[in-house]
């Protein structure tokens, strides 16, 4: 990844942020309520982590046959993403609440879902949400060799069975974190100083990763052995709770930005971008499932990517009542407003994008 990070042009000439930005606004002022989250979301919250960790608890007390330890790991991994599309996305990015310490501690529940906040928060909230679908630059785009997201990476021949092998990979993100991810990201970001706010000392963030780590791997693998559940099972329940996370959150990553419609943009030889930061989310984001009430809960607005994208500090909650606004504004300024009514139908179009990418460039 280059260190020489694109520049967005500065001159909107159809204002369309200034517009989008005042109407917002305006939407909250005249309905006297904050950009934060609200009961709703603290509802949310206490309803995701008890599907997360009570059958944690019930594991640990309850002697059952190993088909129902199995089917509580798989509870607990719809859980610990909805945890983490909820709780811990909206605390880092600061829209939880208007408390800072509020936002810094449903922010570090990620520590108990596998990862690091200061390597979340470079790789989301600095590099995908103001590099979006820029490759090189996002590091959503780059899964090695094994998967070709855009048509800038490398073809391997395999790459042609690609939209049928993706998917048993998706599963195995959050265990990637847990394991070996967060460790490279470590040493990559302190390597070239990347920080989301104050840059912070070395041996400050390397501490709290390994003790992070040490206190997580005691938590769901070695209590569970002392307590007494054979260590197999123990490993096996383990992966399968992360597996079953990691396929929910990859499958919600991939339909926002890697479909046909979203384009991947690339800097001139001046690191200059064609579009505004704003209108540059416009033609890298789509939307899916705008009006399906039970995605637009369990996701946390992350169907509605298009409005996490241009107002990530505005609490997911509110998307659904802002994103009329959003596309009338974009519809006025002939920009691109992409959405798919249903989750089936960008799921589809998803993998007949991946089977487009992994076909040979040269019969393309």
């Amino acid at each position: 990844m280059s260190n020489n990070a694109p520049t967005f042009a500065k001159q909107d000439s159809l204002k369309f942020f200034r517009t989008l930005n005042s109407r917002v606004n305006n939407y909250f002022k005249e309905n006297n309520i904050q950009k934060t989250g609200n009961w709703k979301l603290y509802l949310k919250t206490i309803i995701l982590f008890s599907v997360f960790l009570a059958p944690y608890f019930l594991i640990l007390t309850l002697g059952m046959p190993f088909w129902a330890h199995l089917l509580l790991t798989i509870v607990m991994g719809i859980g610990m993403a909805g945890v983490g599309m909820n709780v811990m996305h909206d605390g880092n990015h600061g829209s939880y609440s208007n408390k800072t310490w509020v936002n810094k501690f449903m922010g570090g529940t990620i520590y108990v879902l596998a990862g690091n906040v200061h390597n979340w928060q470079v790789q989301h909230n600095v590099l995908h949400h103001t590099y979006t679908n820029i490759p090189g630059h996002d590091e959503d785009l780059d899964a090695g060799r094994v998967i070709r997201f855009t048509k800038d990476a490398k073809w391997y021949n395999f790459h042609r069975f690609q939209q049928y092998y993706s998917v048993f990979l998706y599963g195995l993100l959050t265990f990637n974190w847990a394991i070996t991810t967060d460790f490279k990201q470590m040493r990559n970001y302190i390597k070239r100083k990347l920080s989301y706010g104050e840059l912070k000392s070395p041996k400050v963030l390397w501490t709290t990763l390994i003790i992070t780590k040490v206190i997580y791997v005691s938590i769901w693998i070695v209590l569970p052995i002392v307590i007494g559940i054979t260590w197999w099972k123990v490993l096996i329940g383990f992966f399968v709770m992360h597996y079953t996370a990691g396929l929910i959150l990859s499958v919600v990553f991939q339909l926002a930005h890697v479909v046909e419609e979203t384009t991947n943009p690339s800097p001139n030889e001046l690191g200059e971008m064609d579009n505004t930061w704003a209108i540059h989310q416009l033609f890298t984001t789509t939307n899916f499932a705008p009006k399906n009430a039970i995605v637009n809960w369990y996701t946390g607005g992350l169907n509605h990517q298009i409005e996490h994208h241009i107002f990530p500090n505005i609490s997911h909650v509110h998307y659904g009542k802002i994103a009329s606004i959003v596309k009338e504004t974009a519809q006025e300024c002939n920009l691109p407003y992409y959405e798919y009514k249903t989750m089936r139908s960008a799921v589809i179009a998803h993998f007949k994008h991946l089977k487009e990418l992994g076909m040979k460039p040269e019969l393309t």
